[in-house]
């Protein structure tokens, strides 16, 4: 601060000594308190002036004209351009992995339905709609059991599936698979006299499934001579589980060995609705295991898991710069902004609008902000599992990570179309139409939750797309864009004629009114967004007290060198002389000298 104060000049250092004083101190009370200020103040106040607008001038500047202003070198704009090369291409090579990863793991679970589903066939493999099969179920005591001889059965034999298959042993013995049953802890039904006996505790069972030589295993038998039965009134749910252990050779390249895998294979059959239908479901949970190559491959994963460490490191280390460098950024925006209020409010004696006050907060870089963090804590994630160090399948929270931190980054690019006239356009017109574009869905989705719960309601039980209140939803949300329109009008079940003609109502009042109204007045209104955007171009922009008191920027005076002068040690000096508040007194030295690198982005 004195080096700051001893290059003012002659005038404000006689305002600085003369703040100094008693004397001074109680001019400046008289004056708070509305009476007039000495003439030589005015002119003291007319050069604060003029610094101050010059200052919120190079504030308001896009990188280019502040690069033609003081030739100071845009770090978080090249720190931008180099995170969006990074994060793209770490992007696309885990996006490669996951696919290959994903795909893998669901051939795997088709293989093991195969295997060991009793009646599985390839017709569920594939996701038809209408679906093309109903669901796989057991609905006799018998086929309960055949479906569990049927699971054990592939599980012992499973040398003689083509797949590289082994047991989750050591030395490939085949371990016992675990049976566990869920019942409640009473439930007898007399159905004849209308009575029961119920206890809604649950209660766990498991054994194990061990097999005797030279002997077929039957599960019935088995269970029963282990003491246990199956009550299937009070039944809940049933599993089988057993692991197995495979290695994946598709992944194997020049620099990328082999993965290793434990798959957690769980035959459910699920009673919980006792309805007579058991529906039969198998999961399958990929762990990845560190595998162990022999001698021959000579290429580990070394290499490979150096690069792609070097590449996450990277993308960590610019993330965290263009993290540092926006929240300082905007954090001395906020500094400035309070400098200006003090401003407006001595100077004036007024204070600044709400909406001038936002102009300082940058709404990019908060979304920068946020996408790197969600780009730190995917890579983070990234990092440990190609590491192993995760022992679950981590991959979709480290997909979710990255894939939003890079659709932010991207959505950052329009910042700076914006600086082009024509590109800037559509920024202006959504952000022009976004206020009423949020009053206006608010009021069409009251009527969207009106349909949807209604429908939901009384269609559900007879039409496929209904039963749910997540699937109806998208039904509607699908007749809004015009698909699917007559399979959802025809699929309706004629159960109930009643019902059949209401969803004939319910469905042509809703495409009427969301197609032929409140779309045409969605795109009027961002017609007329547009509209009033383009008349600005022409006659002007509406412009705040801020804007109007910033002025116009001459393109000659950016580039003429003005700003590259020292000009912010003598407003600092004007200000120390006329605020009486140390802390923006020391917010404007921060934001003052040598701080305008930090705005060129």
């Amino acid at each position: 601060m004195e080096n700051v104060r001893s290059s003012t000049d002659d005038n404000s250092m006689d305002l600085e000594d003369e703040s100094e004083t008693p004397h001074n101190s109680e001019q400046h009370r008289t004056r708070a308190q509305g009476e007039p200020r000495p003439a030589g103040t005015f002119a003291t106040l007319r050069e604060m002036e003029e610094k101050m607008r010059r200052k919120l001038q190079f504030f308001f500047m896009n990188p280019i004209e502040k690069w033609r202003a003081k030739r100071k070198f845009p770090y978080k704009f090249v720190v931008q351009v180099i995170k969006i090369v990074l994060v793209t291409f770490q992007l696309c090579l885990f996006a490669h992995n996951r696919y290959n990863h994903v795909n893998y793991t669901w051939d795997n679970r088709i293989s093991f339905s195969h295997l060991f589903l009793l009646g599985w066939d390839s017709t569920r493999e594939i996701n038809a709609y209408p679906p093309g099969a109903g669901p796989l179920a057991v609905y006799k005591v018998d086929e309960f059991y055949s479906a569990l001889d049927y699971a054990f059965a592939g599980y012992a034999n499973l040398s003689n599936a083509i797949g590289p298959y082994s047991y989750n042993d050591e030395n490939n013995n085949m371990p016992d698979p675990v049976f566990c049953q869920y019942n409640y802890k009473e439930g007898i039904i007399h159905g004849f006299n209308e009575s029961y006996e119920f206890n809604s505790e649950v209660v766990e069972t498991c054994i194990n499934f061990t097999k005797t030589e030279g002997k077929l295993f039957e599960s019935k038998t088995f269970i029963k001579d282990a003491g246990l039965d199956v009550h299937f009134a009070s039944l809940i749910r049933a599993e089988l589980m057993f692991s197995l252990k495979t290695i994946n050779f598709r992944a194997a390249g020049p620099i990328t060995p082999p993965d290793c895998f434990r798959f957690d294979v769980a035959i459910i059959f699920d009673n919980e609705d006792h309805d007579g239908q058991m529906s039969l479901t198998l999961e399958a949970e990929p762990y990845k295991l560190t595998c162990k190559g022999d001698k021959e491959y000579i290429t580990d994963n070394k290499i490979d898991q150096i690069l792609r460490s070097i590449l996450n490191i990277l993308v960590i280390l610019i993330c965290s710069a263009s993290l540092i460098l926006c929240s300082r950024a905007i954090y001395r925006a906020q500094l400035l902004k309070e400098l200006t209020v003090q401003f407006f409010r001595r100077a004036y004696n007024k204070e600044l609008s709400l909406d001038s006050r936002l102009e300082f907060l940058n709404v990019w870089y908060i979304m920068i902000i946020v996408n790197d963090i969600l780009i730190i804590m995917g890579s983070a994630i990234k990092e440990q599992i190609e590491r192993n160090q995760f022992t679950n399948d981590q991959w979709n929270v480290c997909s979710l990570f990255l894939g939003t931190g890079n659709l932010l980054v991207w959505f950052g690019v329009l910042r700076y179309l914006g600086f082009f006239k024509t590109y800037n356009v559509v920024i202006l017109t959504l952000k022009k139409a976004a206020p009423k574009i949020f009053r206006f869905s608010c009021c069409a989705l009251l009527l969207y939750a009106g349909f949807m719960f209604c429908g939901w309601l009384i269609l559900g039980p007879y039409h496929m797309k209904f039963r749910s209140l997540a699937t109806t939803s998208e039904c509607l949300f699908s007749l809004i864009n015009g698909d699917d329109m007559f399979a959802t009008f025809s699929i309706m079940s004629k159960k109930s004629p009643m019902l059949w003609w209401f969803s004939r109502v319910y469905l042509y009042s809703f495409i009427s009114l969301y197609i032929y109204v409140v779309l045409s007045l969605f795109i009027s209104v961002i017609m007329d967004a547009y509209d009033t955007i383009k008349q600005y171009y022409k006659e002007g922009f509406p412009k705040s007290e801020l804007q109007q008191f910033i002025g116009e920027i001459v393109i000659d005076e950016v580039s003429s060198g003005m700003y590259r002068t020292q000009s912010s040690t003598s407003l600092n000096a004007i200000m120390d002389s006329l605020f009486c508040c140390n802390v923006y007194r020391s917010a404007y030295s921060k934001i003052g000298g040598g701080s305008s690198t930090l705005n060129m982005l």
